[in-house]
């Protein structure tokens, strides 16, 4: 039987308006989210993650626009509601997100209270008291006393920072949460309890979940697949075993063999020489061709197309056509 999908992304195209032209960032992306499942979104830094994940919560900046494509979101193609009606149904309430770099996002003259409660009664009907209950709730839920609720900000340290944002993403019952490098700036010991708590509020509140990161480890340690990103495009796509066991896109090889396993064999790690590309003058075919150890004739002239390669694994690369 057929898994019901929370999220849809058909030949997403998003670019960025500069003077010198557009930039590229999403290009033709597609991919979907089952309900209560979890994805790693993978990929080098300005390989277009971060604004595929934009583009789905309607947060572009003022020079990014759509170009192209559908966003079905619990079967309603977002892009065609207008942005008034996106805020008051589906942002918040339906898709929630935590950002890079959350810690700096609370204010710091309000309390975790003030700001949990705001959260809440802007997009819910509750009354104060009854925000006020709910974000004490949250906090427990999260693994930070009540009583706590009047702290400032500057009096927590960054691990409980890091639960108040995501306690605060999950404040109006959200049915898909995007976390954009969760883990940023904490040490190792903190950001494996903040992974922790990821995982069980998905199973306690059935949650789908996306992680934006270039961490694979953490992508292994909470997502149930996997897709690679590379150049604005996505490269693979399958589920955790089969792409990490056996990638089949060059790129995703080369990024897997520059993460150090402890368990396995000790072995030299890998590195991808050159440069990501420009995302102005994106290169002609595949945009992974000139740093490809692999490339041929047809990888320089002809983008390969995603192709299912197994029944949860796909791929764009010349060297796995028919």
């Amino acid at each position: 039987m057929e898994q019901e999908k929370i999220l849809e992304v058909k030949n997403l195209r998003m670019y960025y308006s500069t003077l010198r032209g557009d930039v590229r960032a999403v290009d033709d992306v597609s991919f979907n989210l089952d309900k209560e499942a979890s994805l790693g979104l993978v990929g080098e830094s300005g390989c277009g993650k971060t604004s595929a994940m934009l583009a789905i919560l309607k947060l572009l900046p003022w020079n990014g626009r759509i170009i192209d494509g559908e966003i079905y979101l619990d079967e309603q193609n977002i892009l065609k509601m207008p942005d008034t009606e996106f805020r008051k149904k589906i942002r918040w309430k339906k898709v929630s997100t935590v950002f890079q770099g959350a810690m700096n996002a609370l204010h710091p003259m309000k309390t975790i209270g003030d700001q949990i409660t705001e959260a809440i009664t802007l997009h819910g009907k509750e009354s104060r008291k009854e925000a006020l209950k709910r974000a004490k709730d949250l906090l427990e839920l999260v693994g930070i006393r009540a009583s706590l609720i009047d702290r400032y900000p500057h009096e927590l340290s960054g691990g409980m920072k890091q639960r108040c944002v995501i306690a605060m993403s999950v404040a109006c019952d959200p049915q898909l949460v995007i976390l954009d490098e969760p883990t940023t700036a904490l040490d190792v010991i903190i950001a494996a309890q903040v992974l922790k708590l990821i995982i069980e509020l998905q199973k306690k509140l059935k949650l789908s979940i996306i992680i934006v990161t270039h961490d694979l480890s953490m992508v292994s340690e909470v997502c149930d697949n996997v897709a690679v990103m590379y150049g604005g495009k996505m490269v693979e796509i399958g589920d955790i075993m089969s792409v990490y066991k056996e990638p089949l896109h060059p790129y995703s090889q080369k990024l897997i063999s520059a993460f150090p396993s402890v368990l396995g064999p000790k072995q030299e790690l890998q590195l991808i020489p050159g440069f990501p590309p420009n995302l102005l003058e994106p290169p002609t075919g595949c945009r992974f061709h000139p740093r490809c150890p692999y490339s041929m004739d047809v990888c320089r002239k002809k983008e390969p197309p995603l192709l299912s390669r197994g029944k949860q694994h796909s791929v764009a690369c010349h060297l796995i056509g028919d």
